[in-house]
């Protein structure tokens, strides 16, 4: 796909790549009869190309870092990079025990305006874990979450606020009614 689709299309081939029916416990402890599994998305690259495409506008002017949590993060955050020249802190859930026994890589966040970068929220619970991180290691600001699908609604938005988090989604759960 050399051309930007339409939010429609997108959202039809998002739901197409990633959406399943069954019984799945999500991260935040809530059991669902459908869930997201975004690596199948994330891991066409035509598909995440669109994704990136739609994002690359929903950055906060004045962002200075991405920060791709782990794992689904990693690669939007990637992309997006590779769109906007913004350099990337790749976010792990904890710090590694061995080498740099860091739990954020690649570019400083120190004083810096991050921009967190997440696949799927529900509760964001991830999101504010690693918030609280980044701002502990000395970010400069972190106050904006930027995720391809926001499942959690206005419950989610209202929790990441509570932590001085605006939540920027390309997509919600109403995206996905037929």
């Amino acid at each position: 796909m050399n051309h930007e689709i339409s939010h429609a299309e997108l959202a039809e081939k998002v739901f197409e790549a990633c959406h399943l029916t069954g019984d799945f416990l999500l991260r935040s402890g809530v059991r669902s009869n459908e869930y997201f599994d975004k690596y199948r998305l994330e891991s066409q690259p035509e598909i995440l190309h669109q994704i990136a495409l739609k994002m690359k506008n929903l950055i906060p002017t004045g962002t200075e870092v991405l920060a791709g949590l782990e794992m689904g993060g990693i690669p939007i955050a990637t992309a997006l990079s590779l769109m906007t020249g913004l350099p990337i802190c790749f976010v792990r859930k904890a710090a590694k025990d061995y080498g740099t026994c860091q739990f954020a890589e690649g570019a400083r966040v120190q004083g810096k305006n991050v921009c967190i970068i997440e696949d799927v929220i529900t509760s964001g619970g991830q999101v504010i874990l690693s918030t609280n991180d980044l701002r502990a290691t000395g970010a400069g600001q972190v106050n904006s979450v930027l995720c391809i699908i926001n499942r959690g609604g206005d419950e989610a938005e209202k929790k990441l606020g509570l932590h001085q988090l605006k939540l920027h989604s390309l997509f919600t759960k109403k995206d996905f009614e037929k």
